[in-house]
């Protein structure tokens, strides 16, 4: 028999199981754990080609192995947190104090949302106790066509996710614009007939967008310009939630 390939990897060599596709998308993996990586550094960190690095990475990438941030590097993605069974999300275990206060302030539905490749995840959410509300459950995977939380993930994305958003979205460039020019986008009636919503990017110790957060709730309660009413109050809560990052 052969001996299994031994990887160009820098740094610690890592064990081959002989199996080529299994023992390359472990390198990747690895190379993003080890800081986020755009595909240039992945290439240089695994010594994989460039069209293999890229397609592996988007193949994790599927599977929320990996994710992307607003400048196209490669990060951890949720879904190792998810098999290692009870690691700690420091977004989540804020989310889960911060979600319910804005709830309280505002009275309306909260959520809050992470982009994995053209789809927002509902992550987070704190409903009201009663009366009419703009229920999302967490895990809902939504396009990131329309929306205010859509907005706000797509302005600060990619620009190859920025343009395939933007294909068949019902907003336009001008849009994601102005939502970076102001900090926060809103919407009304956009993604689901009668309801309003505003939206605000949570950021990490970098400063990259990783979530958005927002509030929604009927049109006829919360009018039809609802960054007017709860942008501060939303612009707060995601300054808490990059606290905790």
């Amino acid at each position: 028999m052969g001996q299994p390939d031994v990887s160009k990897q820098d740094g610690a060599k890592q064990q081959q199981s002989g199996i080529g596709v299994l023992d390359k998308t472990v390198a990747v993996l690895h190379a993003v754990a080890d800081s986020p990586c755009a595909l240039g550094d992945l290439c240089a960190r695994t010594g994989l080609p460039r069209a293999t690095a890229h397609r592996l990475a988007v193949g994790l990438e599927v599977h929320r192995m990996v994710r992307r941030d607003a400048e196209g590097r490669w990060h951890p993605g949720s879904a190792l947190a998810e098999l290692a069974g009870g690691s700690v999300d420091p977004l989540l275990d804020a989310a889960s104090v911060i979600l319910p206060e804005l709830r309280d302030i505002t009275g309306e539905s909260v959520q809050l949302y992470r982009r994995e490749g053209v789809i927002r995840v509902c992550v987070s959410v704190a409903e009201p106790p009663s009366g009419l509300r703009d229920t999302v459950p967490v895990g809902a995977r939504l396009p990131m066509t329309a929306g205010s939380g859509a907005k706000v993930l797509a302005a600060w994305a990619d620009a190859h996710t920025q343009q395939a958003v933007l294909a068949d979205a019902v907003f336009g460039e001008r849009t994601l614009l102005e939502v970076r020019r102001r900090g926060w986008a809103q919407s009304v009636a956009e993604r689901e007939p009668g309801v309003s919503s505003v939206s605000a990017p949570v950021r990490d110790a970098a400063g990259n967008v990783v979530a958005a957060v927002s509030v929604s709730g009927p049109v006829d309660r919360i009018g039809r310009r609802p960054g007017s009413r709860w942008a501060t109050d939303l612009l707060d809560a995601a300054s808490s939630l990059q606290d905790h990052l």
